[in-house]
């Protein structure tokens, strides 16, 4: 693990950057502790009663994605990669998330199911459930011990303490209001932490920006440093995807990115999807996502500037140091891309506007954290606990259980949070994980959605297969059997899941016997009468501004514009 010589990272924090920090954890607190008074069953603490309105479900669905990897994550690759970043917002999540909306929103919701893997075990029964429960468990674990990780990182820089003594009480608070409140205490602390991120980050950019000269001066600098004007458009991408043609990287992006990788983690990742269940209505659920679109749409122009700002600013990752960052060397000056955005503040934030910051990248970690302990606790209690190990017990027996797996998950969380910290960018290493877990997923659930033909044993042979090609990909790149510089590497492999997972699919299905049409009815698209898919339109529900086709519509229109322009 790095760790910069400590005058050189220490952010001069002052009083005032303290006391608007104590004030920010006493309110997180707070909501946890109000939460709390409306949890008297298992369904509050782990869907919220669904009972949330779709702007609330809509802001958590989005600040549950803009944890630290997202924010850290996506500015080390700003400074690294530049403008191609991009494509993980307009191509890799808009989208998806759309998709989420219009089409498979109304199949979660209305079937009334409390997690993905219960969709899965009513489609496919018991096997595909437990492979499902369990890798998704293992999936969560690892991702929050990487929130977890970041989060002690700007504890250590802020405070000086040691790295292991950060991590521990990075992991209390957020036990602490998840343990507490449950998905609602979850949900509402995550809509406060959105606003407080941009808080933090819009004024970052602004600032940065003037200080480069503007849009035009930050153009200038970036052509003229390491790694050049490619850093400016978003296509063809080939510094990000780490191939050399232009047809390849495109490709890659399009169908690795865009379609697996994005589909499969905002269609059927149960952090964003429960977020949506948390609402009091079909239509609320539908809207909740395409929500969500608007404002991540417009995140990387707070978090990739400030990136690409600090590759060409900050002494530490500028020039020859980002030269050798680039050559996949170390950097004279000890610093990684993952200390872009710390870097940046340092530079350029007085005192008071530092706390904000601060705060800002603490809420953007516990969000993201808590929304992986929410739907840990969730999935290991329903899907795995319940289902397998201690069955028909009173519902209190369940709530109480979920707090105990939170406090748990946090343990382990503590554990993974140094796996992370051994990667330079921890977006090659997530991306990794979704290619693993994410990728095969989506291309089980899609063929079970719209082929009624496919059979139980294809539903867990297909993931287990899809997995295993997806480890496979990336020990050939790790062994360096395959070069795959960049995030090619997780790109090739979740491709290589979808496309080995529906093979093995297909073969076993027609080898072994479907379930009987009737107990497919809601699960299976063209078996699902189509009042189960329609929303009301009357009351809460009224009104062209909450119909989910035509803001749907709108938010596609501006995201090709913004693919177009840049």
């Amino acid at each position: 693990m790095h760790v910069l010589a400590e005058a050189d990272l220490r952010l001069d924090a002052q009083a005032i950057d303290y006391v608007l920090l104590a004030f920010y954890f006493l309110l997180v607190l707070g909501i946890g502790y109000l939460a709390r008074r409306q949890v008297s069953t298992s369904l509050d603490f782990f869907l919220s009663g669904r009972s949330l309105p779709a702007w609330v479900t809509g802001l958590a669905f989005v600040a549950a994605n803009l944890g630290a990897i997202e924010v850290m994550g996506m500015s080390a690759n700003g400074a690294q990669y530049g403008m191609p970043t991009a494509h993980y917002f307009w191509i890799g999540a808009v989208p998806a998330m759309l998709f989420l909306g219009i089409v498979m929103m109304p199949f979660y919701y209305g079937s009334k199911v409390r997690s993905v893997p219960e969709f899965m075990l009513r489609r496919f029964g018991k096997p595909a459930h437990l492979v499902n429960g369990i890798s998704f468990a293992l999936a969560q674990i690892l991702i929050a011990g990487a929130n977890l990780y970041l989060l002690a990182l700007v504890v250590n820089l802020l405070l000086g303490w040691p790295i292991w003594v950060s991590v521990i009480l990075a992991a209390v608070i957020v036990l602490a209001y998840t343990a507490l409140g449950g998905l609602s205490a979850a949900i509402y602390n995550e809509v406060l932490q959105f606003f407080v991120i941009v808080a933090a980050l819009l004024p970052l950019t602004i600032v940065g920006l003037a200080k480069v000269g503007g849009w035009q001066g930050l153009v200038d600098k970036v052509s003229a440093g390491p790694g050049g004007p490619e850093q400016l458009d978003s296509w063809p991408g080939n510094q990000l995807t780490g191939f050399g043609s232009n047809f390849l990287s495109v490709l890659g992006i399009v169908f690795g990115l865009g379609f697996v990788l994005s589909f499969g983690y905002w269609t059927t990742n149960f952090v964003e999807v429960q977020r949506a269940m948390a609402s009091k209505s079909m239509s609320a659920a539908r809207r909740t996502p395409i929500i969500g679109a608007i404002p991540k749409m417009l995140v990387p122009f707070i978090v990739i500037i400030p990136g690409m700002v600090a590759g060409v600013t900050v002494t530490e990752l500028a020039g020859d140091n980002k030269a050798a960052l680039l050559a996949g060397e170390s950097a004279p000056s000890g610093a990684t891309f993952n200390d872009a955005l710390l870097l940046l503040m340092r530079d350029l934030l007085p005192n008071g506007m530092l706390g904000i910051a601060i705060a800002g990248l603490l809420a953007s970690f516990m969000a993201g954290m808590a929304a992986n302990l929410s739907s840990f606790n969730t999935v290991f209690t329903y899907d795995i606990w319940q289902t397998y190990v201690v069955k028909d017990r009173p519902d209190g027996y369940y709530l109480r259980a979920g707090r105990v797996v939170t406090a748990l998950a946090t343990l382990l969380a503590i554990g993974t949070a140094f796996i992370a910290a051994s990667y330079a960018n921890l977006m090659d290493y997530l991306q990794q994980l979704f290619s693993f877990f994410n990728a095969p997923l989506f291309a089980t659930f899609i063929l079970g959605m719209f082929w009624k033909r496919m059979t139980p044993t294809a539903g867990w042979t297909g993931l287990v297969s899809g997995t295993a090609a997806a480890v496979g990909v990336f020990l050939l790149a790790e062994t360096g059997v395959w070069d795959l510089p960049g995030q090619g590497a997780s790109f090739v492999g979740a491709g290589a899941a979808f496309v080995v997972d529906i093979a093995v699919s297909v073969a076993v299905t027609y080898a072994t016997q479907p379930k009987p049409e009737a107990q497919l009815v809601g699960l299976v698209y063209s078996l699902t009468p189509k009042e189960n898919l329609k929303h009301s339109t009357t009351g809460e529900d009224a009104g062209w501004y909450r119909r989910p086709g035509l803001l749907a519509g709108i938010v596609l229109v501006v995201t090709i514009l913004f693919n177009i322009i840049f």
